[in-house]
Formats: structure tokens, sequence, C-alpha cells
């Protein structure tokens, strides 16, 4: 397991969550919860195809061993081919294009993002593939309708504690 991942899968145990959903978002593509369960085999193919280890596995109970994913630590590409739906043989993952992917919602905190304290700062508004973020003023403003919580912006807030944070 890459040093990544492995962090990946340690901060997801910070926060062990059990189902009736896992906690966390599933990887795209993942059919509903109860069919997740039934058709994944824990076999780790998504979680090897995915290009920037934004797929780790779930630490204990019921769904231990099962992929999910964490935007606050590695945020989803987006990835046009979807690889981690490609590599998966059992059926758990199944295609869908970027539209067709919901991880959670970006919010911003004002409290703690720059331009609402002063300086410029803009490093995320660039970042979201979908055009949910938008900024007023220099400051950002994410639309939940649009939003599909991949993680990007926050990965490119440069603030040590961030400014946006992907809730799911």
């Amino acid at each position: 397991m890459s040093g990544r991942r492995a962090l990946f899968t340690s901060l997801l145990r910070l926060g062990e969550a059990e189902p009736d959903g896992p906690g966390w978002p599933r990887p795209p593509g993942a059919l509903s919860e109860a069919e997740f369960l039934r058709a994944c085999t824990r076999c780790g193919a998504c979680i090897e195809a995915c290009p920037h280890g934004a797929i780790g596995t779930l630490p204990g109970g019921p769904t231990a061993g099962t992929p999910a994913m964490n935007p606050n630590v590695a945020p989803c590409h987006l990835c046009a081919d979807t690889p981690c739906i490609a590599a998966c043989e059992d059926g758990a993952l199944a295609p869908v294009g970027a539209a067709g992917i919901l991880l959670g919602v970006a919010m911003v905190d004002p409290a703690r993002c720059l331009p609402f304290q002063g300086p410029e700062c803009g490093a995320c508004r660039s970042s979201c593939p979908i055009g949910a973020l938008q900024t007023h003023l220099g400051r950002p403003s994410i639309d939940p309708k649009v939003c599909n919580g991949c993680g990007l912006c926050r990965a490119d807030c440069p603030v040590w504690d961030k400014a946006i944070e992907i809730i799911f």
C-alpha cells in the first residue's frame, strides 16, 4: 500500500462510521449501499486503479475493506475515463459520467477564507471542473445544486486549516 493510501486509510479510521451508509462517500458509480455491499468483493481493484489515490478502505465492522472516499483528504479528479469504475469487475460500480458523480457538497467557512478577511486569494477560483464555484467581489461562493463534492477546490485552498469543507 502506498504511503498516500496508508495515510488516507488511517484518516478514514478517525471517524469510523458504520452503515446505513458508511459515513463516507463511495467511489463514483456506486450502487445503493445495500446493493453495493452485496456486490463488492473487497478486491481493491478500484483503489489500485485510481491514479490520484483518492479511494481508500473502511476499517471495521460489516463494511471493513470496502472502498470509500474522503474528498476532504484526497479529492476525486473526476477522471473522464473513470478507471475506478472500469476496474470493478463485480458490478458494484456502474458506469456514470462526471455529471452523475455526487460525493457531497463543498461549504466555504468565511472565518477561515482569506478574501473574507481582507487579502485577495482566488486559489480555488479555477479549480472547480463543473462550475459550481464562482467568486463575487473576490469571495468564493458555491452553488450546492451544482457542486458534487469532488474536493478539488478544498485541495487548492492555501490556508492550513482549510476554508472549504466537503459535507457528505
